[in-house]
């Protein structure tokens, strides 16, 4: 089963097809709106704007699971992120990325390793996930790492589309 086949639910309701990003570097990310980290939409943000036109997107996913720090409702999300960030990427509804109820998608994700080799549980919010056009390849980030890190546009800019 490739990452694109899990079925995932657009902000707001409706179904959404992870296939229509096959094909672009895609910039997966776990958010949340009260979160020490949450000013990282900013730099999601413009990523998106730099390299949106050439094959990239951002993919955001809500998740609550880190001290309650998404616990609005889809709408209220929606009007964060666009308010407050002006994020134009796609958002998806609200999901755990860890534990018993974790979503299928993050269940792949997790089973990615770090660049010092660990996999396993997101551990924060806003932890990103590369992955290459096709899912050729999977990149992991830990929550830390800013999405302007040399090494995310690195490697952004070395696997977009031709």
């Amino acid at each position: 089963m490739s990452i694109y086949d899990h079925p995932v639910q657009a902000l707001g309701g409706g179904d959404a097809d992870l296939h229509d990003h096959e094909g672009k570097v895609a910039l997966i990310v776990n958010v949340a709106s009260k979160c020490g980290l949450t000013p990282q939409y900013e730099g999601l943000e413009r990523l998106q704007k730099t390299y949106g036109d050439q094959g990239f997107t951002v993919l955001g996913f809500p998740c609550n699971q880190f001290l309650g720090q998404e616990p609005g409702t889809s709408e209220e999300i929606a009007t964060f992120c666009s308010t407050t960030y002006g994020v134009t990427f796609p958002m998806f509804e609200k999901i755990d990325v860890n534990g018993d109820d974790r979503d299928p998608l993050y269940a792949e994700l997790t089973e990615v390793p770090d660049g010092e080799g660990t996999a396993g549980d997101v551990q924060w919010n806003f932890e990103k996930f590369l992955v290459t056009p096709g899912a050729g390849q999977i990149i992991r980030f830990r929550p830390g790492v800013e999405p302007e890190d040399p090494a995310i546009t690195a490697a952004i800019e070395a696997n977009l589309p031709a």
